[in-house]
């Protein structure tokens, strides 16, 4: 009887890992993706749905803004040339996009480096998401591609739980009437 029970107990204790390692197998692990603030001027790299790093980044001015919306990682690129309009600029120092260039699936438009890092911080790209040099080499060995991107032009619950940041305050409608008699009442 103490063999059936110790027994008991064993195969218990078998079935409740088999049980949690079936449940660990059939969970979907959140994928990678990048999020991007366009009021703060900032790019977070989120897996598993926690936030891996923050970067300070420069998005597009007011007469090129950044798109909006859900993409993709198409294309990352080491040592990108730039082609401009009239312009062919090799890799280098006075290259544009920096030492890295991750493309979106908005043709044209994509996170990269610069040659002009003061301007990371506010709006002065041409679009797309600028990062310090830096930077971007370390979120280019962090990402594939397809990986999600979202650049997002109003802060919402997720945005501020993701950077930290408070979201504006709500109007709210009172009535005056009933504010008044409250008042009058002592309360």
């Amino acid at each position: 009887m103490q063999n059936t029970r110790r027994q008991l107990k064993i195969l218990q204790a078998v079935a409740a890992l088999v049980v949690a390692a079936g449940e660990a197998w059939g969970q979907e692990k959140q994928p990678r993706r990048i999020v991007v603030s366009i009021p703060d001027c900032k790019l977070a790299l989120v897996e598993d749905g926690r936030v891996v790093k923050i970067f300070p980044v420069a998005v597009g001015a007011a007469a090129t803004p950044s798109p909006t919306g859900s993409f993709t990682v198409i294309a990352r690129v080491v040592h990108p040339t730039w082609f401009g309009p009239h312009k062919v600029v090799p890799p280098g120092v006075r290259n544009p996009l920096g030492p890295r260039w991750i493309g979106l699936s908005r043709k044209g438009y994509g996170i990269h480096g610069t040659s002009s890092p003061r301007s990371i911080g506010r709006p002065a790209s041409h679009g797309c998401i600028r990062m310090h040099n830096a930077d971007v080499e370390e979120l280019f060995g962090l990402v594939a591609v397809g990986d999600a991107v979202e650049l997002y032009a109003e802060r919402s619950a997720e945005v501020a739980r993701i950077f930290g940041v408070a979201l504006p305050p709500q109007q709210v409608a009172v009535n005056s009437a009933a504010a008044a008699d409250g008042a009058a009442a002592g309360q």
